[in-house]
């Protein structure tokens, strides 16, 4: 049975990639901090009390600010593979405190990869990059693309992104990036964009909210669906030499799109609920995303299969459901139709 070492296992993507290797039949570690309120919602239904021998899953607490805690969970764990996802990830977030943003986003891979030096242990290291690192390159951007991050958040990205290339070629350490395009589901953060979205339509159509903010409408992005991604996480740590990938549809749509999909689906003028709030824009904007993937899909045969429309009304769909109110029904049709993957298990 492999082990797995998961960070960030409470967020969208790591409660996704914990499904996934369950499913795959590995045992399952993550980390999480301490909290006097529950910060595992994502996650529970899948955990089990650990007392259960059957349990496969099971919860650290730690940090990755804290070098120390890092290395005892990976000398006395030993996984086979480490995934690591956790950050401060939010980019508009990352301007208002960008000191932090450089500790946890950038600092903590340096922390994993140490931890991993000194153990001497034999494994495999996952690095979540993100494609803010390129920020305002030309599209489409591939794993060839100069970075040009705008952000605190994507400066940090890219100094953890060269750590991860300077362990693998100075200490030869299995480690690899997935440099991964915009990536949602029912289970992104409230604050994100697409998230802020559905959630705040499912408001509006539940009488809960009269109107909607939001920042840049103009800004396009590459996006797709997360459980397809952490697929190919996974795929990226089961090659025999580590290696960079970007991940992404290799299609491009703007705020604005994805608001009107929305609406539409839900058969409602956009219009006359979507104001603007200048707080919500960055102070240094990235226009425009649109991935090439052709090695991924190349070499990994990874292949995306939700399309943007399809997105849409997924995380339309759930938002609804969330809030007690009858889905509307494509989204969970979409899901049956063409999201194939037993592992997942439905929100």
């Amino acid at each position: 049975m492999k082990k797995a070492l998961i960070t960030g296992i409470t967020g969208q993507d790591g409660s996704y990639l914990a499904e996934l290797l369950l499913f795959k039949g590995y045992e399952v570690h993550g980390i999480i901090r301490r909290a006097s309120t529950f910060n595992t919602g994502r996650i529970n239904h899948i955990y089990a009390d650990p007392h259960n021998p059957e349990a496969k899953l099971f919860l650290h607490y730690g940090d990755i600010s804290d070098a120390e805690q890092i290395n005892n969970i990976v000398f006395n764990i030993k996984p086979d593979e480490i995934y690591h996802l956790a950050a401060q990830s939010h980019v508009r977030v990352s301007f208002d405190i960008p000191e932090y943003t450089g500790n946890i986003t950038a600092l903590g891979t340096t922390r994993i990869l140490e931890a991993i030096r000194r153990s001497k242990h034999q494994l495999k290291f996952y690095q979540a990059s993100s494609s803010e690192m390129l920020g305002a390159a030309r599209p489409p951007q591939s794993e060839d693309t100069p970075f040009q991050p705008q952000s605190p958040y994507a400066c940090a990205k890219v100094y953890a992104y060269w750590m991860v290339k300077n362990y693998r070629n100075g200490c030869n350490l299995f480690a690899s990036n997935g440099i991964l395009f915009n990536h949602e589901s029912p289970r992104r953060g409230e604050t994100f964009v697409t998230r802020k979205i559905t959630r705040g339509l499912a408001n509006i159509l539940a009488g809960r909210q009269k109107k909607l903010y939001l920042g840049n409408l103009a800004a396009k992005r590459d996006w797709g669906f997360t459980p397809e991604y952490v697929e190919g996480m996974w795929k990226i740590l089961q090659q025999k030499k580590s290696d960079d990938f970007v991940l992404g549809t290799g299609s491009t749509h703007s705020v604005k799109e994805f608001v009107e999909e929305a609406f539409s689906y839900a058969c409602l003028n956009w219009k006359k609920y979507v104001l603007i709030d200048k707080r919500y824009f960055r102070p240094t904007e990235v226009n425009i995303l649109k991935a090439d993937s052709s090695k991924a899909r190349r070499i990994l045969g990874w292949q995306p299969k939700i399309t943007f429309v399809d997105l849409a009304k997924i995380m339309v769909d759930a938002d609804m459901r969330f809030l007690g109110l009858k889905p509307i029904g494509e989204g969970d049709k979409i899901i049956k139709e063409k999201f194939l993957y037993k592992w997942w298990k439905a929100d």
